[in-house]
């Protein structure tokens, strides 16, 4: 699928499934690689993960693991989740080479900026989860452990709790990017989303009351930054639908020529 025939016939299907099992293949590859990397390096992995609870537990308590395999199995576990992480770009590269060839000029000038933003705004929101997040929701925690009850976490536990957080602040964080996207294909329009606002308002507290522990603070710091995300969503889906509008039509092109295709008399 990465070249256009020289005669303009559609591919067959089994050229389409062999490359998409390539591409797989690929995005495998590369987290394993990734992950052999890191392998030497999963209990400093889980430890720098643990830090901003360990930073909060009570003088001379510590993390446990109530199971035996738990202190080789859960620093494993986190490390080959980083690897899936980190590996983001690659696995969205193969994606884009995939379907590249079948979009149109303007469709992949506005592809391109969105799949770059999509990558950054994950890891943002990721970034954002481990260094505000995390300190204010366990000091809260903490802070709320009744008297003569000693704060001991589970590490498989921990894990479980920050893997669930990571991952809903990095898909909050591509709010933008879906915006732009309904807008770009005429979905919906702005004026739509700007009238369905409050509902929007209302829909981020409960996707933040869903998704985060049961307390008002991580519920909050999930909920506002869904909204203002939302909110630039807006301003960019604007953007894009008057700067599409203000574009002729064109037609696919190759992507190692960038001249239309070829087509058969």
């Amino acid at each position: 699928m990465s070249d256009i025939p020289e005669n303009d016939q559609p591919m067959p299907l089994v050229s389409h499934l062999t490359e998409l099992r390539t591409r797989l293949l690929r995005c495998v590859a590369a987290v394993f690689i990734i992950f052999a990397g890191l392998f030497s390096f999963t209990q400093q992995i889980y430890t720098f993960v643990s830090t901003p609870l360990r930073e909060y537990l009570p003088a001379g308590a510590t993390m446990i693991a109530t199971d035996v395999s738990s202190p080789f199995l859960t620093p494993l576990k986190l490390t080959m989740m980083v690897s899936l992480f980190l590996a983001i770009p690659v696995i969205l590269h193969q994606i884009w080479g995939f379907i590249a060839p079948g979009l149109y000029k303007h469709e992949k000038r506005i592809a391109v900026p969105l799949l770059v933003s999509s990558i950054l705004l994950f890891y943002t929101g990721m970034a954002f989860a481990y260094f505000l997040v995390f300190p204010l929701i366990f000091k809260f925690f903490a802070a709320a452990t009744p008297a003569g009850v000693e704060m001991m976490t589970d590490i498989t536990s921990y894990l479980d709790f920050v893997m669930t957080l990571f991952f809903a602040f990095g898909v909050a964080f591509e709010i933008p990017v879906a915006v732009v996207l309904l807008v770009w294909i005429g979905v919906v329009d702005v004026a739509y989303l700007k009238k369905i606002r409050p509902y929007v308002i209302i829909g981020c507290f409960v996707v933040g009351m869903i998704l985060t522990p049961p307390d008002i603070f991580s519920q909050t710091l999930l909920a506002v930054p869904m909204w203002l995300l939302f909110e630039i969503g807006i301003l960019f889906g604007g953007l894009v639908r008057k700067r599409r509008e203000d574009e002729p039509e064109d037609q696919p092109v190759d992507d190692h020529n960038d001249q239309p295709p070829a087509t058969q008399a």
